[in-house]
């Protein structure tokens, strides 16, 4: 089965023409590092029609992810490279329904990655103030004063499971002009990057009048540009290729 291997600012993936229907053991292969392909998930890209393709996304343990920003660019980009949509008229067919992308230049992807909704309760954990926010996809947002002092393995992984159903963890940290942020993923650990986090992030900071509609968030892959147009999300960055192969699954 060929296969290429793509990354939104280093947020990595295994990327397979479809359709193709995946097992969770299969998946959970196909991303160890040490004796399958190695990623932080598996997108699985099927033209559906011209201009429009289905996604499909897995974490690395193996778990369905309802979206995955940097992943929705890649499978823009992968999309257009074949062929199979315009680079400036593509939608992409996902769990939270069609988006719009768009090639702003040959490795850079504009997207939508849907709405997003922030909610005002302050939550305490780990002795921090967290606050929520869903981009498709559940998320917990909290700003610090020093992210290298940060807990990110201990507190996101223990936050996640004890929210039910998971949850995605993000540390931000205001800076000149930017957000700066580590993420904990769910079902992958810490990420250099995470498209609806960031996105979480700058719909908190928003909220909270941290920041104003546009923002660039620095993830530890590098930088993202969020747009926030009423409760949708815009986020604009890099799909890149990494290299291609076959493998047997």
């Amino acid at each position: 089965m060929n296969f290429i291997k793509m990354n939104g600012l280093g947020n990595d993936f295994v990327v397979f023409a479809g359709p193709l229907s995946l097992t969770k053991e299969q998946v959970e292969s196909l991303c160890d590092r040490r004796h399958g392909v190695g990623a932080d998930g598996v997108l699985v890209v099927t033209p559906i029609k011209e201009d429009l393709v289905q996604m499909e996304y897995w974490n690395s343990d193996g778990s369905s992810s309802e979206m995955c920003g940097n992943g929705l660019r890649c499978v823009a980009r992968y999309a257009v490279d074949r062929g199979w949509a315009d680079p400036q008229g593509l939608q992409v067919l996902t769990s939270v329904g069609k988006l719009p992308a768009c090639m702003v230049d040959e490795s850079t992807a504009q997207v939508m990655v849907g709405t997003y909704t922030t909610y005002p309760e302050e939550e305490q954990f780990a002795g921090m103030s967290f606050r929520r926010a869903n981009v498709g996809n559940p998320h917990a947002v909290t700003f610090v004063e020093d992210l290298e002092l940060v807990s990110v393995k201990e507190i996101g992984a223990k936050l996640e499971a004890a929210t039910e159903g998971g949850t995605n963890v993000e540390f931000a940290c205001l800076a000149d002009g930017r957000i700066d942020v580590r993420t904990w993923e769910r079902g992958v650990g810490e990420t250099l990057a995470c498209g609806t986090g960031a996105v979480a992030v700058a719909a908190v900071a928003k909220s909270l009048r941290f920041a104003e509609h546009e923002i660039t968030i620095g993830l530890l892959g590098g930088d993202l540009q969020v747009k926030l147009i009423d409760d949708e999300a815009w986020i604009t960055g890099s799909a890149l290729y990494s290299f291609t192969g076959s493998i047997s699954i």
